[in-house]
């Protein structure tokens, strides 16, 4: 796991990584991933690190809903709060996390079908 002095998301949260903001507030940073996996395609990291979702206990129930208050709000700047999104948050590394610092994805701006439900 990372630490918050080698933590990519972390170094972009400092301003030593730039990156392209949609989104920020006092405690959560939005900006574009730079491989999308849609048409919208945004990054939402709260600016304190923890590593995993999973590792977030009752005590940081408020900032589980300012990431998601945040999520709603790139998709409505993005254009796509009415035709609808996908937040996706990878926990762990059989999930696909490869950035551990608590992240969704909001995901949109084209019809993504169905959730997939591979095996493999």
């Amino acid at each position: 796991m990372a630490t918050a002095s080698d933590c990519l998301f972390c170094k972009i949260v400092a301003g030593e990584i730039p990156n392209d903001t949609v989104h920020e507030t006092d405690t959560v940073l939005a900006f574009r991933d730079i491989t999308p996996r849609a048409n919208v395609h945004v990054l939402v990291i709260p600016k304190a690190h923890q590593d995993t979702l999973a590792q977030m206990s009752a005590e940081d129930a408020d900032s589980v809903a300012e990431l998601f208050t945040a999520a709603g709000e790139v998709a409505r700047l993005e254009g796509i709060d009415e035709s609808g999104y996908r937040v996706v948050s990878n926990v762990g590394p059989d999930a696909g996390q490869e950035v551990f610092h608590v992240h969704v994805h909001v995901l949109g701006g084209q019809n993504l079908g169905p959730v997939a439900a591979g095996r493999g």
